[in-house]
């Protein structure tokens, strides 16, 4: 499991992907004008101009919560891995390394084997959870599910230190809930209520399914769902997670048995298999405190139901079709909106780049990124990075010494393009043909254990977060450097068969909002070196604030679903990114067409086409229950309000199209932080 809140990225995504079927949606992934809904006015709805068309032609498919143009990649990246595991799993004699994807695709893919076998492969461990004879015991029990990837109890795993980010620490952090986060436990609207009971019920027919009677499962439900209300007491909600100084806290064991004095840490982590721990980080102190009282109130029986079914959770991908079902009723029906559950292959790709990602990716990259796709995105990069530097020396509200250090922290930016320079090979890692569950479990330990073994030793700036296929971007404070995955540099983020302005308004605002997070609200307390350090004068961290507050403020002020608005400050950062970094990116395709000549293009000017180029990337359709997900827990914006949102704030928007003061795309009070 990732420490999530150390990469801002550009989107959050779901593996969606959709079969090619008469009757479902397009899946041109580019730029196309055809898209455009010529009966809108750019000036009164950006959004509905750039997208309308194509908005109309793809509603969100079944299987689906969400289709995009992020998910027609996406798709089509699945349909490369699908090819290279069908070629793989069909030959004789090949390298260890494709062996084991085909032998884990494979194992996935025998639902009738996975059928057959029933509950059987889940009975030694759950009769080891059921023999449990006392408390102390427990945690014993726990290290052995945090270690197949169950999350239970609490997160224990490795990070750099926030403030030497230069040595790797114990990460003890909060966790062990079912529910997408803490709030979902305590929010008191009807659509919250509704939710809880259909937790509860989900976990009940879970219990059935594993043969307890209707009542007894009753009575489990309802004791798990006490212990994950009982530790969400003690959770930081998504917002305060986001200040890297509330999830900072280095102390040594024997401040951390104070705080939890049930658990013998020392002995928890030799158990875990970790270096010897003399300091760590405790991401939220008063989590461990709450698991103190929850350990103290809670009976060993009903620690022993909710143990069991945190376990049954994590192995759901690889159990009978009744386990499958459940899951997906409540995780994708109920809180997503989804009405079909995915395809079997989906899945199984979708694990399998999961779980030996850089296998998988390896031949990914082989087949559709080259050392010329490298060279192009790096000549970009460097372009935004230019930008950057004129646009941090233009700043009018910052001081000389900090515009100083925040030029030095800009150019000690890294970049790292498409994949990994050195490829994992996951050396001990056994994947059976016949074994799907003990594959998923296998691999989950072998990554816990790779993270833990990270403690004490330098931190390898090479290593990816991302898969190669991902249609994702990412920046790490910690390490000061820009990710961008094979995955995500084809159309419609870049095409090199359209001209500079699309591909400037899509792949370059990508990396100049990956840019801008180096300098967002969490960013910009992290030094050059990754160190969370306080670079800032007083007067200019105000001036900051001041504009990231006109930002959280727009933003706020949007309605996301019903009568549900934008969290403005949990979505500060990325909309700060996306603001940031299309400016970046006008700049530098204006520094691009200097002196040049440049005629129009299906009608539209190159500045025209730059703002489309935006705009068709966030194309978009989502079910009211995913929107409304994703308005909670998710700190980006739904896609409509990153781009009216961002457009609205740019004058070289308004000019571009003639926009006129009082429309829609032109704020009153522009917004800008960068």
């Amino acid at each position: 499991m990732l420490n999530h809140r150390s990469f801002f990225c550009i989107a959050v995504l779901s593996f969606t992907a959709l079969a090619q079927q008469v009757g479902q949606p397009t899946l041109k992934p580019g730029f196309d004008v055809n898209s455009i809904d010529r009966s809108a006015n750019p000036c009164s709805d950006f959004y509905q101009y750039s997208c309308g068309n194509w908005i109309a032609a793809n509603p969100v498919p079944p299987d689906q919560a969400a289709w995009s143009r992020f998910n027609v990649l996406a798709e089509r990246n699945r349909a490369v891995l699908k090819d290279i595991l069908e070629t793989s799993m069909a030959k004789k004699n090949i390298p260890s390394g494709e062996q084991k994807i085909a032998d884990y695709y494979a194992a996935c893919m025998d639902e009738k084997d996975i059928d057959e076998k029933g509950t059987a492969p889940l009975e030694p461990e759950l009769k080891r959870i059921s023999a449990i004879a006392e408390k102390g015991a427990l945690i014993e029990e726990a290290i052995r599910l945090q270690r197949m990837g169950a999350n239970v109890m609490f997160h224990f795993g490795s990070t750099q230190d926030y403030k030497n980010s230069s040595e790797v620490i114990g990460d003890l952090d909060q966790g062990g809930l079912g529910l997408p986060e803490r709030d979902y436990y305590f929010k008191d609207d009807a659509k919250a209520v509704e939710t809880r009971k259909k937790y509860v019920a989900h976990l009940k027919k879970v219990f059935e399914l594993l043969g307890s009677s209707s009542e007894k499962a009753e009575l489990q439900a309802k004791a798990v769902m006490s212990i994950e209300t009982s530790l969400a007491k003690g959770a930081l909600d998504r917002v305060s997670r986001r200040d890297p100084a509330k999830t900072y806290h280095r102390m040594d064991v024997r401040q951390v048995a104070q705080l939890t004095p049930s658990v013998d840490w020392n002995k928890y982590f030799v158990s875990m298999g970790a270096p010897k721990i003399e300091n760590l980080n405790v991401s939220v102190p008063d989590f461990m405190k709450q698991l103190e009282s929850t350990i103290q109130a809670t009976s060993l029986d009903d620690w022993k139901s909710y143990l069991t079914v945190h376990y049954v959770r994590v192995s759901a991908d690889f159990l009978p079709s009744a386990f499958v079902n459940e899951n997906f009723d409540f995780y994708g029906k109920t809180l997503t909106g989804a009405k079909e559950l995915k395809a079997r292959w989906k899945r199984c790709v979708q694990a399998t780049d999961s779980d030996l990602p850089e296998l998988l990716g390896r031949k990914y990259v082989e087949l559709t990124f080259g050392k010329e796709g490298k060279d192009r995105t790096l000549r970009m990069v460097h372009e935004i990075e230019n930008a950057m530097e004129k646009d941090i020396q233009a700043l009018d509200w910052m001081t000389p010494a900090t515009k100083q250090r925040a030029l030095d922290k800009l150019r000690l930016v890294t970049n790292k393009i498409g994949y990994p320079e050195k490829w994992k090979t996951y050396d001990g890692l056994a994947i059976r043909r016949d074994d799907p569950l003990g594959n998923g479990l296998r691999a989950n330990e072998w990554q816990f254990k790779e993270r833990l073994a990270k403690i004490g030793k330098p931190v390898d700036m090479n290593e990816w977060y991302m898969s190669p296929p991902t249609v994702n971007a990412y920046y790490n404070p910690l390490q000061n450097n820009i990710n961008f995955p094979a995955g995500i540099l084809q159309p419609p983020f870049y095409d090199n068969q359209l001209d500079d302005a699309v591909n400037y308004g899509g792949i370059g605002a990508v990396v100049g909002h990956e840019l801008t997070h180096g300098f967002d609200d969490q960013g910009r307390q992290f030094d050059g070196k990754g160190n969370l350090s306080d670079w800032w004068t007083e007067q200019d961290a105000k001036e900051f604030k001041e504009r990231a507050g006109c930002i959280d403020k727009e933003y706020s002020g949007f309605t996301a679903v019903g009568d549900l608005k934008v969290n403005g400050k949990l979505t500060l950062g990325e909309n700060a990114a996306d603001n940031g970094g299309l400016r970046l990116a006008y700049m530098a395709l204006m520094e691009d067409l200097a002196g040049k000549t440049v005629a129009k293009i299906d009608g539209y000017t190159p500045q025209q086409r730059f703002f489309l180029g935006w705009g068709q990337i966030w194309c978009s359709n989502q079910t009211p229950e995913s929107t409304r997900l994703r308005t909670l827990t998710d700190p980006h914006s739904p896609g409509r309000y990153r781009v009216n949102g961002t457009v609205s704030n740019m004058l070289e928007f308004q000019r571009a199209f003639s926009c006129s003061a009082g429309q829609p795309m032109v704020r009153e009070n522009a917004c800008r932080v960068w």
